[in-house]
């Protein structure tokens, strides 16, 4: 057994890193522990030949500033740049893409003019979102409520076919039937509860015109995030290949590698899946192991494509698409990567990217790589009026990269919160406890590493 380390984080994703980071600017020793060959989990950007794309996230979002904040504290912040204009995003009904309402908020219009330009709702779906303003807001002190319950009661049924369904549940590659309101989207049901309606309350928000759009990206994709954590922490603080098997707990926390190793540490951050956590902590806390694992996962796949810009008909002017579960397409998505980002495909050329699977299709998840590829390829050239074939075609997968926060899940984390509590030193941080989104994920991990720190000062103080 080695001498206790101040900190032993598992888990060397973003959450892993951003934990690692502040422990570091407060001068807490520790040693982080990755069981892959690389830090960054879900966060990877590929180059092939002078094409550049991220094959997992690709964007953050700058009304949640904690990743924003990040970079720049990182040196990166003269490196941010806006999506390209035009921003519109689409949604396909019936084989026709149409771009989202303008003056919208996720897709609901703030004004019944936008909601009325709009070709994307028929006549009668119009008038249903409209009568939003007149419909009573919900009284009865009833809990949580999945995403399909919320906007179906307040703007109707083909705005949960056309833009919940597709877009909201649809960023998080969930179930609009399960996902959480409370979790995900708290803003529509906080302007409900003030404004007893959405669309008086988002009428009423003065939002100032900026030239930046709503996401930023950096030139070399969102991996120089990872590069500059990984620079700004300890050469010898990170260890990769390094898998962890098992922790108990005597005086100090007992964490055994698969190599036969075994650390000893006065703290222990957990920032893996949450079912990953799940088994690192069953010898701790059966009860913790139990509800770590009651957070379920979905997974997904990427398929990036570059082409000719004279074989895509399409003009792709905006970022991309989503499709509606009813028009039966096997990808759920489509992204215009070289319109989105600036010099990501070289002149005269395009980059886009397809998404498949998630919660809403798991099954295709099953087919063989050549077979996922095929589909979106056919999917994109029927959609985009592509010719010929790509000049490259990359998959990636996702097995259970996507943490499911569906209704309860704030009701699971504080159950969570309250076991932790009787485990002092055991922290929790990542996409399947309290937030899904880079950005969620960097503000929690760092929150996480400011507790550890006060724990560790407050504990040595005693």
């Amino acid at each position: 057994m080695s001498d206790p380390i101040d900190v032993i984080i598992v888990g060397g994703g973003i959450a892993g890193l951003a934990t690692a980071y502040e422990l570091h600017q407060r001068g807490v020793r520790f040693r982080l522990l990755e069981r892959a060959s690389r830090p960054g989990g879900v966060i990877l950007t590929e180059q092939i030949q002078d094409f550049t794309f991220d094959a997992g996230p690709d964007a953050l979002l700058i009304q949640k500033p904690a990743a924003i904040t990040l970079c720049r504290e990182l040196g990166l912040g003269d490196r941010l740049f806006p999506t390209s204009e035009p921003r519109a995003a689409f949604i396909l009904r019936e084989k026709t893409l149409h771009p989202l309402p303008e003056s919208s908020v996720l897709g609901i219009p703030r004004n019944v003019s936008a909601l009325a330009a709009t070709r994307l709702f028929s006549i009668a779906g119009k008038a249903r979102m409209a009568a939003e303003l007149f419909i009573r807001p919900r009284t009865d002190g009833a809990g949580d409520e999945s995403i399909a319950s919320f906007i179906g009661r307040r703007f109707g049924a083909e705005a949960v076919t056309y833009l919940a369904e597709p877009l909201l549940a649809g960023i998080h590659a969930g179930d609009v039937n399960r996902l959480s309101m409370r979790a995900l989207f708290p803003r529509f049901l906080e302007a409900e509860r003030k404004h007893g309606s959405v669309l008086r309350a988002f009428r009423q928000i003065r939002q100032p015109k900026s030239s930046s759009g709503a996401f930023m990206s950096l030139p070399g994709g969102l991996e120089e995030i990872v590069d500059a954590l990984v620079r700004a922490l300890p050469a010898d603080s990170i260890s990769l290949n390094t898998g962890v098997v098992a922790v108990d707990r005597d005086s100090e926390y007992c964490v055994a590698l698969d190599s036969g190793e075994r650390l000893s540490t006065r703290s222990l951050v957990v920032c893996t899946p949450a079912f990953a956590a799940a088994t690192l902590v069953d010898r701790l806390d059966p009860d913790l192991a139990s509800l770590c694992a009651q957070v379920p996962y979905a997974s997904s796949a990427t398929v990036t494509f570059g082409y000719r810009r004279e074989d895509v008909a399409h003009p792709l002017r905006g970022s991309g698409f989503v499709i509606p579960r009813v028009e039966k397409t096997t990808i759920m998505a489509g992204s215009w990567i070289s319109s989105k980002w600036r010099s990501r495909a070289p002149e005269g050329r395009v980059l886009l990217r397809a998404f498949v699977g998630g919660a809403r299709d798991p099954e295709v998840m099953s087919r063989m790589d050549g077979e996922l590829v095929s589909a979106a390829q056919h999917e994109l050239g029927r959609l985009l009026g592509i010719r010929g074939e790509p000049i490259f075609s990359k998959l990636h997968r996702w097995d259970r990269a996507n943490a499911q926060h569906d209704v309860g899940h704030l009701d699971i984390i504080a159950a969570i919160d309250r076991r932790l509590a009787a485990l002092p030193g055991l922290f929790v941080t990542g996409s399947g406890f309290r937030g899904v989104g880079i950005p969620d994920c960097v503000a929690d991990a760092r929150a996480t590493g400011a507790q550890v720190a006060q724990w560790l000062s407050a504990t040595r103080t005693n």
